[in-house]
């Protein structure tokens, strides 16, 4: 007969967790847990699901006030530390002003700490004292436009876009895809790239891209977890220069 296994109570963590509120499309909830440290938990819910394409219409859906505020309350059920708003497009498309009224929603809603991660990228871009950004969409062009707008309203300036045209199925596109678009929107003046879109796969390409071209690789769902994590005091797990950059100074 097999030796006795002695089982042990499993210590419970105090580490808190992350809430986030995803759009009903999203299905990269495995990159997400990518880049958090072993010891915090993701609590992932979904915004209400419509058949909407992905146009500006269905970015201002994604972010209606109301669905934002029950997704918050369902998710702070086991008391994340932070939660967050993780859909690019839905946080920047009604502007500076739209993605400050989602975080006092979502802290109106209980959230202890809310980041969005068109928030997130704008203090990203600000810590990384980058002025000048090419962006790498799936968009179709109107949607772009309305990123490029939320940018320069907040101190960067656009120097090249491109988008894939998509209205759907955004979590299809592979690596290959994705690397062609950065290198064909990259230009010497630009101080760092992003690639919108946090149904974009992008885990694995941050570091090559950013030594191919010399320069930051800033991507969806690294600044939305960088954020998210920032919060409670700690490092995402990844790759990128973002990822250096030092954590605040506790207040004493």
């Amino acid at each position: 007969m097999p030796a006795e296994l002695s089982v042990g109570r499993a210590e419970e963590s105090d580490a808190p967790g992350v809430g986030v509120v995803a759009p009903f499309d999203f299905a990269l909830d495995r990159e997400l847990w990518r880049w958090a440290p072993e010891d915090v938990s993701l609590y992932l819910t979904r915004l209400p699901f419509f058949t909407t394409p992905v146009t500006v219409e269905m970015a201002v859906a994604v972010a209606d006030r109301r669905a934002v505020r029950r997704a918050t309350r369902d998710v702070l059920t086991p008391r994340p530390g932070v939660v967050t708003f993780a859909c690019t497009s839905g946080s920047f498309v009604s502007g500076v002003t739209g993605e400050a009224v989602l975080t006092r929603t979502m802290c109106e809603a209980g959230a202890p700490v809310a980041t969005t991660t068109s928030g997130a990228l704008v203090e990203a871009l600000h810590l990384l004292g980058v002025r000048r950004l090419a962006i790498a969409t799936p968009y179709i062009q109107p949607v772009t436009d309305r990123l490029v707008t939320f940018l320069a309203d907040s101190g960067v300036e656009t120097v090249a876009s491109e988008g894939l045209g998509l209205l759907g199925n955004i979590w299809r596109v592979g690596y290959e895809q994705v690397v062609d678009i950065v290198r064909a929107v990259d230009r010497p003046e630009a101080d760092a790239l992003f690639i919108s879109c946090t149904n974009l796969p992008t885990y694995d390409i941050v570091e090559p891209l950013e030594q191919a071209l010399g320069k930051p690789v800033i991507t969806a769902n690294q600044v939305t977890m960088w954020a998210s994590l920032r919060a409670l005091g700690r490092y995402a797990v990844g790759g990128g220069a973002l990822l250096g950059v030092p954590l605040p100074l506790p207040v004493a």
